[in-house]
């Protein structure tokens, strides 16, 4: 599906990615390690890039073809800041505590693995483009109480666009 992914998913104009900018305004303070889960193209790990200009961001998808454009759109990176890999979200290849920020956006939310990689302090985003018409939509509730399992405490939630966004933070770490 990688190779016409663009012309299937509408990615046209910004509202596709609406809610995940508003949800990264509660993001404070800015994060050093970043993971958008379900990169896709990595339309998500390149807007937390521009919003976190210091952050190292790094985007997961399962499908390689997917993680291939995705690392075609970031051009001259001679820092590394920004990367792609083929990962499942259901276990993910990185150690404990690593990011203080873990975001997805149209992706059933992996609330044991995104919990095991987040720092203290770390938030999470749950965003979903279209609200309730998102295929892997899930509602308040039940991110709540998946993420509220591991510690992790609802924050903000809210509406942007057609969409909807979900932040929430670990306990631990330093205070806003």
């Amino acid at each position: 599906m990688a190779p016409t992914w663009d012309q299937r998913v509408d990615r046209s104009g910004h509202e596709h990615l609406a809610p995940l900018a508003a949800a990264l305004l509660h993001v404070r303070p800015e994060p050093e390690r970043a993971l958008d889960i379900g990169t896709g193209l990595g339309d998500g790990a390149l807007l937390i890039a521009r919003e976190f200009p210091h952050a190292r961001v790094r985007g997961i998808d399962l499908s390689e073809g997917m993680v291939r454009r995705a690392q075609a759109r970031i051009g001259l990176d001679p820092e590394g800041r920004v990367a792609f890999k083929a990962a499942d979200a259901s276990n993910l290849p990185f150690e404990d505590d690593s990011f203080d920020l873990v975001a997805q956006l149209n992706m059933p939310p992996f609330f044991s693995e995104i919990a095991r990689v987040l720092r203290p302090g770390g938030y999470v985003v749950i965003a979903t483009s279209w609200g309730p018409s998102t295929p892997f939509y899930t509602p308040d509730s039940v991110l709540r109480r998946g993420f509220g399992k591991h510690g992790i405490e609802p924050r903000e939630s809210g509406e942007a666009a057609q969409g909807t966004y979900f932040v929430a933070r670990r306990a631990g770490g330093s205070p806003e």
